[in-house]
């Protein structure tokens, strides 16, 4: 009996040993305990806010843009409110407006990274799913690769060479349980802008480390979503399609604020937070979480269609952008 009782000791230890160690690692999300933790922390806790904030934009987007006829008009919106923001923010610190040429990177970027890029999305999701949306949109570092590829002419790595070709044939994957869907042109042209999407952000990412900004990013960012965002509700208005502010149903408006007030402000000062005091790589893990919170959301809320086919190409497909990442970085 004594024997049995000192084997037991041991095993009874050790799980409560890892419900200690787990309960710690817990603690760190805890929103009522957070202000207390130091600052590593504190970098985890901001983290785990944009994995989650950007993932469920691709909801808010969704819901946004199916009640008003025009979506790049919601983009618009969404930047303009966003970029305000940040500029009375800046100009209140003294922070001034470029000169010269130094417009002439702010209007590319405006172009291609919201525009573009932010614009076409959030026009793309009124036709497909907001999970959908969202593992298109992480497949950008793919397209970087093949445009260096052509650009430069290097051979490519080994692990970037897998990485493609695991991006692309989890998204074959995806789009098995999709084929169906394919014959309604609208679910076709949603895909294409999505995609067309991430060309221009692939494109913009590369023309930023070319032509690198001398005054404050920050300041430029909200400069970008500005301009972008007088266009694009400029574009809107005049063609036509364009839905009175009047008539915007509260679902918007109510999608609107999430994405502005969550999407372009918190979200963005936690992942700056957690970019001061983590590894940029660690920091840069929210890329792959996203979709996985996306389509996780998008299936519980929406009810979007969510198959063993779907997790796997999901996650083949986050497996393959990691390794091109990798494989980037280490170049």
């Amino acid at each position: 009996m004594n024997d049995d009782n000192n084997i037991t000791k041991p095993i009874a230890s050790d799980a409560q040993n890892s419900l200690v160690i787990a309960a710690r690692y817990i603690s760190y999300l805890n929103p009522l305990t957070i202000r207390k933790k130091g600052r590593r922390a504190k970098a985890f806790f901001a983290l785990a806010l944009v994995c989650f904030f950007w993932g469920t934009t691709w909801l808010a987007s969704k819901e946004a843009v199916s009640h008003v006829s025009n979506a790049l008009q919601i983009a618009g919106m969404r930047q303009l409110l966003g970029g305000s923001c940040y500029l009375i923010y800046f100009l209140s610190k003294g922070e001034r407006f470029p000169k010269g040429k130094e417009w002439l990177p702010i209007i590319v970027l405006a172009i291609l990274n919201f525009a573009l890029s932010n614009g076409l999305s959030t026009w793309g999701v009124k036709y497909i799913s907001a999970g959908l949306g969202s593992i298109i949109g992480a497949i950008f570092p793919l397209w970087i690769v093949i445009i260096g590829l052509f650009s430069s002419g290097k051979k490519l790595k080994s692990k970037a060479v897998v990485g493609l070709l695991l991006g692309f044939a989890g998204i074959c994957v995806i789009f098995y349980e999709h084929l169906k869907d394919f014959v309604n042109p609208q679910f076709r042209f949603g895909i294409f802008i999505s995609i067309l999407s991430t060309w221009s952000w692939a494109f913009g990412t590369i023309y930023t480390k070319k032509h690198a900004v001398h005054f404050n990013p920050y300041f430029g960012l909200g400069l970008q979503m500005v301009i972008s965002g007088v266009s694009l509700i400029g574009i809107s208005e005049l063609s036509g399609t364009a839905t009175s502010f009047t008539a915007i149903p509260w679902q918007s408006w109510a999608s609107l604020a999430y994405l502005v007030v969550f999407g372009s402000i918190i979200s963005f000062i936690a992942y700056l937070y957690a970019l001061q005091h983590l590894s940029t790589e660690f920091a840069s893990l929210y890329a792959y979480i996203n979709p996985i919170v996306a389509v996780f959301f998008g299936w519980l809320i929406f009810g979007e269609t969510l198959t063993a086919f779907i997790v796997a190409g999901v996650l083949i497909t986050l497996v393959g952008v990691y390794l091109v990442n990798k494989a980037r970085m280490k170049s």
